[in-house]
C-alpha cells in the first residue's frame, strides 16, 4: 500500500500552530473592526435629579404670591408680608392696608409719638412681641402682624374692634365696649377697613380668572 498520496497532508499538520494563531488574530481583528463601524456611539446627557427638582419646585413655591394678593411695588416686602400673614392666619389683604394707613410702606417711618416702621409698633409693643429693630421689614411685620393676630383673636376677629385696639390700646376698646369715641381712631379704623374691602374687590376678579 503506498502512501505518497497522504504524505502531503501529514507534513502540513506541522502548520497547524500557525493557522490557529492566524485565525485567532484574524478573528479579533475583524471583531475590534466591526465593533468599531458598527456599535453605535453613545454620548453622556445631562439630567435632573429627582433632588434638584424638588429644589427647583421649592424655589418656585417660596417666591409664590397669589395673584389675589395685592403688591407694595416691592417683591421682597410683599414676600415678608404674604409669609408672615400666613404664619399667623391674617388676611394678606388686612395686613397690606394697615401697613399702607401706617407707613405708606415706608421701613424707616417713625410718628411724633415714638411709633416705628412699617406697622408704626411702639417700643413696648415693639418689644413685648420680640423685636429688636423695628426698623428691618422683616422684624417689624412678623412682630405686628404677631400683635394683630393676638388682637384678632381677644375681639373674636371682629376687624373693627382689634383695629380700634391696634391704634388706641386694647384698654380704650374694653373701657368703652366698641371702638372709642376718639375721632383719630374711628377716622383710622375706617379708613383701614375701607382700603382693605377695597383690596378685596380688586382682587375678586382675579380670584375668578384663575378658577
Amino acid at each position: 500500500m503506498k502512501l505518497t498520496r497522504f504524505v502531503p497532508h501529514f507534513r502540513s499538520f506541522k502548520f497547524a500552530p500557525f493557522a490557529v494563531i492566524a485565525l485567532f488574530a484574524f478573528t479579533n481583528l475583524t471583531g475590534i473592526l466591526f465593533n468599531r463601524a458598527y456599535a453605535p456611539a453613545v454620548q453622556a446627557k445631562e439630567t435632573t435629579t429627582v433632588a434638584e427638582t424638588v429644589n427647583i419646585d421649592s424655589n418656585v413655591e417660596s417666591d409664590y404670591i397669589p395673584a389675589d394678593v395685592p403688591t407694595s411695588g416691592d417683591h421682597e416686602l410683599d414676600l415678608i408680608i404674604f409669609r408672615s400673614a400666613e404664619r399667623y392666619g391674617v388676611d394678606p389683604r388686612l395686613l397690606h392696608a394697615l401697613i399702607w394707613q401706617e407707613s405708606k410702606y415706608k421701613p424707616h417711618a417713625r410718628s411724633n409719638v415714638g411709633a416705628q416702621g412699617l406697622m408704626q409698633l411702639m417700643p413696648a409693643t415693639a418689644s413685648a412681641m420680640g423685636v429688636d429693630d423695628a426698623f428691618r421689614p422683616d422684624q417689624n411685620i412678623s412682630g405686628g402682624t404677631a400683635y394683630l393676630d393676638s388682637l384678632l383673636t381677644r375681639y373674636h376677629n371682629n376687624v373693627a374692634l382689634a383695629l380700634a385696639a391696634y391704634n388706641a390700646g386694647p384698654g380704650a376698646v374694653d373701657k368703652y365696649h366698641g371702638v372709642p369715641p376718639y375721632r383719630e381712631t374711628r377716622e383710622y379704623v375706617a379708613r383701614v377697613i375701607r382700603e382693605f374691602n377695597r383690596r378685596k374687590q380688586v382682587a375678586a376678579p382675579l380670584t375668578s380668572q384663575t378658577k
